[in-house]
């Protein structure tokens, strides 16, 4: 069995994969059935401490969507349930104590590149708090998504996603899950298409080109999300399951889990995440796992269109690079 050497010593090796067929029964519309099996789940980038070491997991099959949830979908939801997102509510001062009461306003959180090169240790510098920003204004009040009902929705925090889920009758995929699917059953991979980042010079991804954040080579330097669909499916026949926006998952996030389930026993089945959360950058924080990367992600800064990078995101925050999918 082949077998790839990761820094701290533990090894990627192909996966075992099952022919399950699907439940009997109606296939569930825009959805993919993934046979269940097993795999190496992890990363062997140095940069993602988070994602090692590599562990063995084992799934059974489960359907996932084709692809993130699009503004014309989430609009189905709202109109028939009149759901209201986070950004869309006023902050509570209970939640907030000592803010100015002016400064309480419905927003969220917009990409807004700064006008020269900037340290990149620091990401308020590209980030701001846009009054009026959400799913319907991803970027503000002036901001419309007229004439993309096939864009993937944004400006979405955990609730809502969890909402829409089980108004649809599903559910957010755990991170196994996604990382499973996302491989579209290439095992050991740097990326969901294999080993080159643009096999050919073929972008396979939307993700960030140019000199991050200051100049992006997209057009009047407004990297955006893109239609789904816009790039080659994976394997599974998947699309955007790396790159375009991050999607949420039902895990908690916790740096150190992979090493808990290292430790547990030779192979993982069916995880469902830790019971608890835990971030070192910030240990009062409870954080959900998000994945998969969006159009900001580069080399540069955040690779984690990787297969096998993690991201970790607060419930209540939103921005608009985050979306998600459902599973079933």
């Amino acid at each position: 069995m082949f077998s790839q050497a990761a820094p701290d010593g533990s090894k990627c090796a192909l996966g075992v994969y099952t022919d399950d067929p699907p439940p009997v029964g109606e296939r569930p519309a825009g959805m993919v059935w993934i046979p269940g099996g097993e795999f190496s789940m992890g990363s062997n980038n140095p940069k993602f401490s988070d994602a090692r070491p590599w562990h063995r997991v084992r799934l059974s099959g489960f359907w996932i969507a084709k692809t993130p949830v699009t503004n014309d979908q989430f609009a189905r939801f709202v109109n028939a349930t009149h759901y209201v997102t986070v950004a869309e509510r006023k902050p509570s001062p209970k939640d907030f104590p000592g803010a100015p009461p002016d400064k309480l306003v419905a927003g969220s959180l917009v990409f807004t590149p700064p006008a020269h090169p900037v340290e990149l240790n620091d990401d308020s510098q590209w980030w701001r708090y846009q009054p009026g920003a959400n799913w319907r204004h991803p970027e503000g009040p002036r901001t419309s998504i007229a004439g993309k009902g096939d864009y993937p929705v944004v400006q979405i925090a955990y609730e809502d996603a969890q909402a829409y889920a089980k108004w649809a009758g599903k559910r957010l995929p755990t991170e196994a899950q996604f990382e499973f699917a996302e491989r579209g059953g290439l095992d050991c991979k740097q990326f969901a298409w294999g080993s080159q980042f643009e096999p050919h010079g073929k972008p396979m991804a939307n993700t960030y080109h140019g000199h991050f954040p200051d100049k992006s080579t997209a057009k009047h330097n407004d990297p955006t999300t893109t239609p789904v669909g816009s790039f080659p499916a994976n394997g599974y026949g998947l699309y955007d399951m790396s790159g375009n926006v991050w999607e949420w998952t039902s895990d908690w996030y916790r740096a150190d889990y992979y090493q808990q389930l290292s430790t547990a026993g030779p192979v993982a089945i069916d995880p469902k995440g830790p019971a608890d959360s835990y971030d070192p950058q910030e240990p009062g924080v409870a954080k959900h796992s998000v994945r998969g990367g969006s159009f900001l992600c580069t080399d540069q800064f955040c690779s984690r269109y990787e297969v096998g990078g993690r991201g970790q995101t607060e419930p209540s925050s939103s921005a608009n690079h985050i979306g998600f999918r459902v599973a079933l």
